[in-house]
């Protein structure tokens, strides 16, 4: 694998990782709230981070690299923060805590993507940003009806 290679894939590995992050913040999101649409939509929101996963690995793949497919110590230590912090039923805060994941996410995707890209990785990053705005545009929607 030459080098150019290798950057993308340590490239597109930090960017599953931030995808398998969100996943299981999702998984505690929709155990915090009660709300069925909330939930729905939380369901909604974890899906795209799925296909995400499945999209980037792929890709990974096909580089020659390996996907790395767990959350390492910097997630871990994440979803222990984000449990200590989801002590609380109420579902305009989970709201808050989700926009605010989502946002954390494409602030990290956009700084991968000013990094060592090719075209189809620098596209498919790109429709990842496009997804989680709209996903947080979603989020932004319900707070009002939370």
């Amino acid at each position: 694998m030459d080098k150019r290679n290798a950057e993308i894939i340590k490239s597109l590995n930090e960017l599953l990782q931030g995808e398998y992050m969100a996943l299981e913040s999702f998984n505690n999101f929709i155990s915090k709230v009660e709300s069925e649409k909330l939930k729905q939509i939380f369901k909604d929101v974890q899906k795209h981070h799925r296909d995400n996963i499945s999209v980037l690995a792929d890709y990974i793949q096909d580089l020659g690299g390996q996907p790395d497919e767990n959350l390492g110590f910097k997630g871990k230590m994440a979803e222990i923060w984000l449990n200590m912090k989801l002590d609380y039923k109420d579902s305009n805060e989970v709201l808050e805590k989700a926009i605010e994941g989502e946002t954390q996410g494409i602030n990290a995707a956009e700084k991968i993507l000013r990094g060592t890209l090719d075209e189809e990785a620098r596209s498919m990053t790109e429709l990842i940003l496009d997804n989680d705005r709209q996903s947080i545009n979603k989020l932004k929607s319900l707070l009002t009806y939370v």
